[in-house]
């Protein structure tokens, strides 16, 4: 039983990521000027909390 508590605590963050991952999907893509460009924006996509992330605390200068 532990289990399943801990599996459904996990699905609210999986489908906001999932939904952040289609929102920075759209948006790259759509910016893309090019095929390669397209490819590029992706894989923008799969690691946008990353970046997120990286430049919040750039900016916050930890």
């Amino acid at each position: 039983m532990p289990n399943q508590i801990k599996r459904n605590m996990a699905e609210p963050s999986s489908a906001i990521y999932g939904l952040g991952f289609i929102g920075a999907l759209v948006y790259f893509i759509q910016h893309a000027t090019s095929f390669w460009m397209g490819i590029i924006g992706f894989f923008k996509a799969l690691v946008w909390p990353a970046i997120l992330v990286y430049k919040l605390l750039e900016f916050l200068k930890m």
